[in-house]
């Protein structure tokens, strides 16, 4: 009995000696520690959604114009400097993450983030300082864009690395459902603001809300980051050059095959979430509230689906198989969704569809980070992942609504956005059919 008990607090003393990057992965991977490393990607997609919900308002503000259309254009360019920032951003911040770590990493990035907030909450308006309020706002969003490149690659990697591959897929998935939610909450925070306020309110004061009620929760997310395990040891294995340049040289096929295959997921994101209800008044002159509906529907498919996809990966680990069906099925659904709306078919059938096609986008989506965060080492994986995410989103997902406006005025065939998300799914798939995924799964 003695031996037994000499045994114990051996045993106890030595598991009082572990590190925390030694204990068991539940402990690590908290839900506030998943929370919080996923806090920036779902601040950036909430505040998209905030200012696309305000656009018109931030227009008159900062860009007087006798053309209202005017400054809804520059007030919306506006916003789009920002995805121009996202690959010099993955670039220089991945490298970074690379370097000294995911925690130093994302704790900088998530403090970049707050900076740009807060120079768009709090810009000057034009009438208020002329020239220079337009710029503190161009500053804000290009601050904000820079440090968005650099938080996919940072926080993903932090998911994928903080514990063993037979939870990797649930852990990745929270990245899409902070999207979901965030986009939904953006969405909801602009709809009660402009229901309870009046134009004047809104105008003066109500328009900054959501920014600085996203603004307030930042320093918790980066006090939590800042006390995370770390899963990248810079120490153990020391970076000899720029991550850029060895992922040009050893992972060039990986890195421009990976930018195709953002391109599908990407563009029915923003083009179902947030262009469809522009598309369905403008173009289709139906009611807003029915396209609402529709918008709604994909981003609640978006909060509830990526963590079923993630077990659903867990258990699968061929991520090709997974992603070809996924790929082909949604690729046959788009031609219907759209000749639903265009032929005045019941509201449900439309819904329903894109419901079914959501899943599969969201599916997709998750099994692709993994593919991605797979196929590149350690050193240089939050780099790669960034890239790829910053260059995909940026190309294909940045200018998605400007080119399908733009194909609408040219052909003016109201199914162009249907030709379009075709397009773009056949150029993903092409890509996933030359992608040679790795026969074994890294363990880190």
């Amino acid at each position: 009995m003695k031996s037994s008990a000499s045994s114990a607090s051996t045993a106890s003393g030595l598991i009082a000696a572990v590190p925390p990057l030694s204990r068991p992965v539940e402990e690590r991977t908290s839900a506030k520690s998943l929370v919080a490393v996923t806090l920036g990607n779902g601040l950036e997609i909430y505040d998209f959604a905030v200012y696309s919900f305000f656009s018109v308002i931030i227009g008159h503000l900062f860009f007087p114009s006798s053309n209202d259309y005017v400054s809804l254009l520059l007030a919306v360019a506006t916003f789009g400097v920002g995805f121009v920032m996202r690959p010099l951003g993955s670039l220089v911040l991945g490298n970074y993450a690379d370097k000294h770590g995911r925690r130093s990493g994302m704790t900088l990035i998530l403090g970049l983030m707050a900076l740009g907030v807060m120079l768009v909450a709090f810009a000057p308006t034009y009438s208020q300082a002329g020239i220079v309020g337009p710029m503190v706002l161009i500053a804000g969003r290009l601050l904000q864009g820079f440090s968005a490149g650099g938080e996919i690659g940072a926080a993903t990697s932090w998911l994928m690395e903080a514990g063993d591959k037979s939870r990797r897929g649930q852990r990745v998935s929270w990245q899409m459902t902070s999207q979901g939610g965030a986009a939904l909450f953006g969405a909801a925070m602009g709809a009660g603001l402009s229901h309870y306020l009046s134009e004047e309110a809104l105008y003066d004061w109500g328009w900054r809300v959501p920014f600085i009620l996203g603004l307030a929760i930042m320093p918790i997310g980066m006090y939590i980051r800042r006390h995370l395990p770390e899963t990248h040891h810079t120490e153990s294995t020391p970076q000899k050059e720029n991550s850029a340049k060895t992922l040009w040289r050893e992972h060039r096929r990986a890195l421009l095959l990976g930018i195709l295959l953002i391109m599908k997921g990407t563009t029915t994101f923003y083009i179902i979430i947030y262009y469809m209800p522009a598309y369905m008044v403008n173009t289709l002159h139906m009611p807003a509230a029915t396209s609402y509906w529709i918008s709604l529907t994909a981003a609640l498919m978006t909060l509830l689906i990526p963590f079923f996809a993630g077990k659903l990966a867990d258990r699968l680990p061929r991520r090709k198989p997974i992603m070809t069906i996924c790929f082909s099925v949604s690729l046959v659904l788009i031609w219907p969704i759209f000749a639903s709306i265009l032929n005045g078919m019941p509201l449900f059938i439309t819904i329903a569809l894109i419901a079914v096609d959501q899943v599969l986008a969201n599916v997709c989506t998750v099994v692709l980070f993994l593919l991605l965060l797979e196929a590149f080492p350690q050193t240089v994986r939050a780099s790669g992942i960034g890239i790829v995410y910053a260059v995909g989103v940026t190309l294909f997902g940045g200018f998605a609504q400007f080119n399908v406006t733009w194909l609408l005025k040219v052909t003016g065939q109201p199914m162009t956005p249907a030709w379009y998300l075709i397009f773009c799914s056949f150029v993903s798939l092409a890509a996933l059919f030359a992608w040679r995924e790795r026969k074994t799964l890294p363990d880190a």
